[in-house]
C-alpha cells in the first residue's frame, strides 16, 4: 500500500479549523449499568419478536436484483451481552449479506491502524443530510467524503485498509470482520456478482474521490473490494456478537479476544450515533437513543455501550433503506431493557439525602 498522505494536506477536515477540545491528556473513563437478569432479558427478546413479527410495512430492496428475491417474512432478533450471554428469537440461522453494516467494522479496523486524528481528517465525521449514495454531497464539500457511513466515505475507508494489493486488503477485511463475528465469514458470490453488475454509481463516486486525491489506489479496484465486503454473509446473531464486541471495549465476548481498542470502539460508536441510519440518523437517535447501523439486505446492528449488542434481520425496508421490523424491535428493547443512553430517572428524596450525608 502506498504511504498514507499527510492529512494536513487536505486542511483540517477539509472544511476550516478542526474542533480542539484539548482532552488528549485526560484518560477516558466508562461507568456503565447492568442489564436485567437472564430470564427477563430472554423473555423480553421473545416479546420483541412476537410484538413485531406480524408487521408488514416496507419493501425489500429491489435495486439489487438478488436482494429483490428475498423472503419478506424472515425476521430474527438477537441480544448478546458483554459477558457472552446470547438471547435470540425467530429466523436466527438465516444468512444474509451484511451490506452497509460492514462500513462500521471496516472503519473500526482502519481506525485501529491509523488512529483517531488521521482517519477523522481523511474521512470525516459529519452527517451529509443527503442519501447514502449521493454524489452531490462530495461536490458540496470540496471532495470531502464527510463520514464513513455513506458510500463515498465507506469507499475512501476501504481504500485505507492495510495491504499493498486489493487481494491483501480483502484478506484483511475478511479476517477482521470474522474476528468481530467470532466465526469465519464467507462471501455470497451471487449477491457479489449482482451488485457488481449494478454498482455504476459507486464507480462514479470512486472516480470523483480519486480526482480530489482521496483515493490512492485504482478506484475501480477499491470499489470491487468494497462490493465484496458488502456481500459477506452474516446472521442476526453474528451482528449481535459484532455489536457486543464494540460494546465491550473491543473484546469479543464469545472468543475473549481483543479485536480493536476501547478508543476505536468509542470513535466508531460516535460515528454510528450521528450517521448510522442514513438521513434518518437524527430520528433514530431521538427515538432509540443508541448507536446503530443498518444494511439494505435487512440487517440492523445496535450497540448499548458496556451492556450488549443487538442484531436484527428483516428484509422489509423503509424509504431510507432501514429495516422496519428491526427498528421497531430495537426501539422496544431499548425501552424495556433501559438502554437509551439519554434516558435517566430522578433520585428519590431519600436517596438524595443519603448521598449527601
Amino acid at each position: 500500500m502506498s504511504a498514507l498522505r499527510c492529512p494536513l494536506a487536505f486542511g483540517a477536515r477539509g472544511r476550516g479549523s478542526a474542533m480542539d477540545v484539548e482532552v488528549g491528556d485526560v484518560a477516558q473513563q466508562a461507568f456503565t449499568g447492568d442489564l436485567p437478569g437472564w430470564s427477563e432479558v430472554e423473555s423480553l427478546v421473545e416479546a420483541a419478536y412476537r410484538r413485531c413479527k406480524s408487521d408488514a410495512d416496507g419493501m425489500v430492496a429491489d435495486y439489487i436484483p438478488e436482494l429483490a428475491q428475498t423472503n419478506p417474512d424472515w425476521f430474527a432478533v438477537c441480544v448478546v451481552e458483554t459477558d457472552g450471554g446470547v438471547h435470540s428469537a425467530g429466523d436466527i440461522d438465516i444468512e444474509f449479506s451484511i451490506q452497509s453494516i460492514s462500513k462500521a467494522f471496516v472503519y473500526a479496523l482502519v481506525c485501529e491502524r491509523y488512529g483517531h486524528e488521521v482517519v477523522a481528517d481523511r474521512i470525516g465525521v459529519n452527517n451529509t443530510g443527503l442519501p447514502f449514495n449521493s454524489v452531490i454531497a462530495i461536490e458540496l464539500n470540496n471532495g470531502h467524503p464527510m463520514n464513513p457511513m455513506v458510500n463515498a466515505g465507506a469507499i475512501a475507508t476501504t481504500a485505507l485498509v492495510p495491504g499493498s494489493t486489493p487481494d491483501e486488503q480483502w484478506d484483511a477485511i475478511v479476517s477482521g470482520l470474522s474476528e468481530f463475528a467470532a466465526r469465519p465469514l464467507q462471501v455470497d458470490e451471487t449477491v457479489y456478482r449482482s451488485e457488481s453488475e449494478t454498482n455504476q454509481r459507486n464507480r462514479a463516486i470512486a472516480r470523483l474521490l480519486e480526482s480530489y486525491g482521496r483515493i490512492d489506489f485504482d478506484p475501480l479496484a477499491v470499489v470491487d473490494v468494497y462490493t465484496r465486503q458488502c456481500a459477506l454473509l452474516v446472521t442476526a446473531r453474528d451482528l449481535a456478537v459484532m455489536g457486543a464486541t464494540l460494546a465491550d471495549g473491543g473484546v469479543n465476548p464469545i472468543t475473549g479476544k481483543r479485536v480493536v481498542s476501547a478508543d476505536v470502539c468509542r470513535d466508531t460508536l460516535a460515528i454510528l450515533a450521528a450517521n448510522g441510519a442514513y438521513e434518518r440518523s437524527g430520528e433514530w437517535l431521538f427515538e432509540i437513543g443508541l448507536p446503530g447501523k443498518s444494511g439494505v439486505a435487512g440487517g440492523l446492528v445496535t450497540i448499548a455501550p458496556g451492556k450488549a449488542g443487538i442484531g436484527t434481520f428483516s428484509p422489509l425496508l423503509d424509504a431510507a433503506g432501514n429495516s422496519v421490523r428491526g427498528q421497531r424491535a430495537t426501539a422496544y428493547l431499548s425501552r424495556v431493557l433501559g438502554l437509551n443512553i439519554f434516558a435517566s430517572q430522578a433520585h428519590t428524596l431519600a436517596t438524595r439525602r443519603r448521598d449527601q450525608a
